[in-house]
């Protein structure tokens, strides 16, 4: 059964800093492509951030460039997300995903094979 469980949200003010975590179990977490999505309060799903499958080719979207970045551990089956700068725009349910096309194609297409539950961030000003 393929899991993917996001841990290390949690509540900061302006400015503060967070590292997401994501485990993977039941796939070969090393031949997969990991992204980062979010969905802020009454707002659709929005893509953040992508590693390819040995991480050495990452991806941002234009809102978190330079204060977002996304590892991985392939020998602990391991995605990170460490968020620094944080904003209040940034308050949103943080999941990650295995696979889809937004590496290279286009990022909105969300076209994920696997997804997590989230873990929530809150950012207050």
């Amino acid at each position: 059964e393929v899991q993917l469980v996001e841990s290390g949200g949690g509540s900061v003010q302006t400015g503060g800093s967070l590292r997401l975590s994501c485990a993977a179990s039941g796939f070969t977490f090393s031949s997969w492509t990991m992204n980062w999505v979010r969905r802020a309060p009454g707002k659709g799903l929005e893509w953040v951030s992508t590693i390819s499958a040995g991480g050495g080719i990452t991806r941002y979207a234009d809102s978190v460039k330079g204060r977002f970045t996304i590892a991985r551990d392939n020998a602990k089956n391991t995605l990170y997300l460490q968020m620094n700068s944080l904003e209040p725009e940034d308050t949103a349910m943080f999941s990650c995903a295995a696979g889809g096309s937004s590496l290279f194609g286009d990022p909105s297409s969300l076209d994920y094979s696997y997804w997590g539950q989230g873990t929530q961030v809150t950012v207050s000003s």
